[in-house]
């Protein structure tokens, strides 16, 4: 009984109405998103509804953040696109299982860890730039097929799609002002589908996107062939999928945390991440990631428990089972009020009230990442190049601060004190604060209030010392903590480091 309570997250304090209330309305925007991009990548609609199941299901039970929502993410898809255009589908259910595999190692490894590299002003443009493309997604609701063409919608139509748009992000901001015993999406859809349904109102259903009628996920094994060419051809999309869905996935965690003032298992997250993708492989599911904008409509709900997760997955089964008929006269607009409003929840407005007083670098590097996030589409791609980014801004602000005191002792000995790290870039600044030919016969190098970092900064060690050996001197070092020393005797094999120990000077063991 007690491993059962644990696995739920029971012993938490849980709101069951609220829970079960939030399973419902994140169903009810699930959907529509997981159907869509199904369409959009050339997949069977239900493809993208039974990842929406499995994915939620899983990872809502084995997960490592209770609260967290996952389905048949955009993110992922987009990677699996081409692939399905040169291979077809079994391939891609091919796969998405490898991806799977691949995220499990990566939790088993404890790699999620490194999503701490992460920096804020990149958490900032990831989080803008998403709230964009869920905005920028709604509008596509405003369009019709005619000929063939994708067109505007104009007149009528358009005044009756705006209208109900408008009806239900006016009940989603002022429900909760009269109570919140209710969550306002789940109402504001319930509202205008009663009066699109009352009025006979022409206007865009879910059913103008696909049939969401169907059976259980059937067991499928990917009929591909069982040779090392396959899997060259199936590894480059497995390993982009994976990475794309842990990064998503573990920055929503993230992003999770720092709302309910928890904190979330990022390799447990990746385990159950990759079991939802290898049983997607499996039953005809196109695999994804969590969902930030079905994570905040969770937790804008009142969730933070794991129910609302398998509440949503049940009920998407269910309606495919059985309630098809009904959910396909839910109206769009409904449905698309609700994600306009997630995504201004999303943006994260308090970074423009702070942007006066961040570093000029921090601020391009958040606005970049946005940019990219918005442009590409690629969630991955934009958070890497704010990393390698925010990395090298480090290092060469870093480099600037290296400096050396410089005295001489009684006994004629000159003493550099340095300051700041020494590494590839810093190296440059440290060797121009010395001067070999002016300098006395002893010379100490003190690295009490300093690191040497990596080998650019052990072979700049090297050729100081090979400096002042040409010109008849001894160069001694001092204070290196002991992972310095590890790194020097490490070098011992690959260069000369060539450091003259002296009885007064005891290298790299002085305890003064």
């Amino acid at each position: 009984m007690k491993a059962y309570l644990n696995l739920f997250d029971f012993k938490q304090k849980v709101n069951y109405k609220n829970e079960v209330l939030a399973g419902l309305t994140v169903a009810m925007t699930m959907m529509p998103e997981s159907l869509s991009f199904a369409i959009f990548a050339g997949f069977p609609p239900l493809v993208g509804l039974y990842a929406a199941f499995i994915m939620g299901l899983v990872t809502s039970v084995f997960g490592g953040r209770p609260g967290l929502i996952s389905g048949g993410a955009g993110a992922t898809v987009v990677v699996l696109i081409a692939l399905m255009k040169s291979h077809g589908i079994e391939y891609v259910f091919a796969a998405v299982a490898l991806a799977g595999v691949i995220q499990i190692l990566i939790g088993l490894f404890k790699l999620g860890k490194f999503v701490r590299l992460v920096p804020q002003p990149v958490m900032y443009g990831f989080v803008n730039g998403l709230a964009v493309i869920i905005f920028m997604a709604q509008l596509e609701q405003f369009k019709t097929v005619v000929n063939g063409q994708s067109v505007w919608l104009n007149g009528t139509p358009l005044f009756i799609m705006g209208g109900l748009v408008l009806l239900t992000i006016a009940i989603v901001i002022l429900l909760p002002k009269v109570t919140k015993a209710i969550p306002p999406s789940l109402v504001a859809i319930l509202v205008v589908f009663l009066l699109v349904w009352g009025l006979n109102i022409d206007t865009k259903t879910v059913k103008d996107i696909a049939s969401v009628s169907g059976g259980f996920p059937p067991f499928h094994i990917p009929m591909i062939p069982i040779k090392l060419e396959t899997l060259g051809v199936i590894f480059p999309y497995a390993l982009v999928m994976a990475c794309v869905g842990l990064t998503e996935g573990l920055l929503t965690v993230n992003l999770v945390d720092e709302m309910t003032g928890t904190k979330g298992n990022g390799n447990r997250e990746c385990i159950a991440q990759g079991t939802a993708n290898i049983a997607n492989g499996f039953f005809f599911g196109m695999g994804g990631c969590p969902m930030i904008a079905q994570t905040l409509v969770n937790l804008s709900a009142g969730a933070r428990a794991r129910l609302s997760g398998i509440i949503a997955s049940l009920t998407i089964l269910i309606i495919i089972l059985f309630g098809a008929p009904i959910i396909e006269r839910v109206p769009m607009a409904a449905l698309t009020g609700v994600m306009i409003m997630v995504a201004i929840g999303t943006f994260e407005w308090g970074s423009f009230r702070i942007i006066n007083k961040m570093p000029k670098q921090d601020v391009f590097v958040g606005m970049l990442v946005a940019l990219i996030t918005i442009l590409l589409h690629n969630l991955a791609l934009a958070v890497l190049i704010g990393v390698i980014i925010s990395a090298l801004v480090f290092a060469w602000e870093s480099a600037k601060r290296i400096r050396a005191k410089k005295y001489l002792d009684e006994q004629g000995v000159k003493h550099y004190e340095i300051y700041g790290p020494l590494f590839f870039g810093s190296v440059t600044t440290f060797n121009e604060k010395f001067d070999v030919i002016g300098d006395p016969a002893d010379v100490v190098i003190d690295f009490k209030e300093s690191r040497v970092a990596d080998m650019s900064g052990i072979e700049a060690l090297n050729k100081l010392t090979e400096r002042y050996a040409k010109a008849g001197k001894k160069l001694h070092l001092r204070h290196l903590s002991a992972d310095c020393r590890a790194l020097l005797k490490n070098a011992e094999s690959v260069i000369e480091v060539n450091i003259i120990e002296d009885p007064f000077y005891r290298v790299a063991s002085d305890k003064m």
